[in-house]
């Protein structure tokens, strides 16, 4: 158990929501927009250090404010989204939503001048190169740092899930990629991330945490990158996963499932529940069948014993855990199957209008 007034893992169950968009032009079209809205002008008081570029300065990151009812959490989200819309617009821009803009060319676009980024683009190369990546983090509460840790290597087999439901990157670099979340597959090019082994202990991760930093390996703590991580900064389990969405109800209904699950792994670690011995390799695998099929994934199930359909699992999490979102998510089209469709039928104008945050 943590002791002392040092440890971040102080409260159970608030929220913190990261999503990552795209800056666009009249066409719909990424275009260079990060330093105008961040730097070279005053965003409106709400994005106040809820803002931020990423690599590329077609991209710019959301962050609501510390969320202590989850009852809030919506209101949260379309807060940021709405006074980023707004002061994107004032600027002759619009912001769009996807893992992956289908049009945007790494090749052809402008890196970011940050330091920061400008010393990951010199240790990483190609693969950082090429990150035009965009994702939503859902950051949830735990009252221990041990428990955090428990939580994080349990959550694990569940990330597929999340990913298969989120999956909504079919296109990058312009070409169909046959993958329904090829953001998932392109940022596992860069170091640190991925599935991640399980940790014995939070000690035992804060250790890993220092011997990178003190190799030189990454620059700060949040180069690990991995698809969930206790952040020791914020006193949470950070849930990686999911693609980034233009529709505010998707990205709602992963913020429910993330909390639902991290609750209920809780309640199970202060009952003494063991934990699941699960290999690596099989994460990877599941992880791998949700970016290929999406919607269509089946997975290795928890105990190894036979597969089992995301329309299966999805209906008993649904049922377990009380949540409506990831059931209705699952009934309705998938973001990889909405954009091929429109492509095909419609073309690339219409694909890259459906991918435009609207106000709420």
């Amino acid at each position: 158990m943590d002791t002392g007034t040092e440890s971040p893992f102080t409260r159970l169950g608030t929220l913190g929501i990261e999503e990552e968009f795209y800056v666009v032009d009249d066409a719909g079209r990424p275009t260079a927009g990060s330093d105008e809205l961040i730097y070279e002008s005053d965003p409106p008081a709400v994005l106040e250090d809820r803002i931020d570029h990423e690599l590329f300065k077609t991209v710019i990151e959301t962050r609501t404010r510390l969320i202590e009812d989850p009852g809030n959490a919506r209101d949260a989200v379309l807060e940021v989204r709405n006074a980023l819309l707004d002061h994107a617009r004032d600027h002759g821009f619009g912001i769009a939503g996807a893992g992956l803009h289908p049009l945007a060319k790494w090749r052809e676009l402008e890196h970011a001048e940050k330091p920061r980024y400008r010393k990951q683009l010199d240790r990483i190369q190609y693969p950082q190169h090429r990150n035009t990546t965009a994702g939503v983090h859902v950051h949830v509460g735990v009252d221990d740092g041990e428990k955090a840790m428990w939580i994080a290597n349990e959550v694990r087999w569940y990330l597929p899930i999340v990913l298969a439901l989120s999956a909504n990157s079919p296109y990058w670099n312009g070409y169909d990629t046959g993958l329904a979340s090829a953001r998932a597959k392109i940022f596992e090019g860069l170091p640190n991330t991925g599935m991640p082994t399980a940790f014995d202990s939070i000690e035992d991760y804060r250790t890993f945490e220092g011997r990178m930093l003190e190799t030189d390996s990454i620059s700060d703590r949040g180069e690990l990158w991995f698809d969930v991580r206790p952040h020791t900064e914020y006193g949470t389990v950070e849930i990686r996963a999911p693609d980034g969405q233009a529709d505010p109800d998707r990205t709602m209904a992963f913020v429910e499932y993330a909390r639902a699950l991290v609750l209920d792994l809780a309640a199970r670690y202060e009952d003494g529940e063991s934990g699941t011995d699960l290999r690596r390799e099989l994460l990877d695998e599941n992880k791998w069948r949700a970016i290929r099929h999406g919607h269509d994934a089946s997975f290795i199930a928890r105990d190894g014993d036979g597969t089992v359909s995301l329309e299966e699992v999805v209906s008993r999490e649904a049922d377990r855990l009380g949540v409506d979102g990831i059931r209705e998510i699952y009934e309705g089209e998938s973001g990889a199957q909405r954009q091929r469709r429109l492509r095909d039928e419609e073309g690339v104008d219409a694909l890259c209008e459906s991918l435009r945050l609207r106000e709420r």
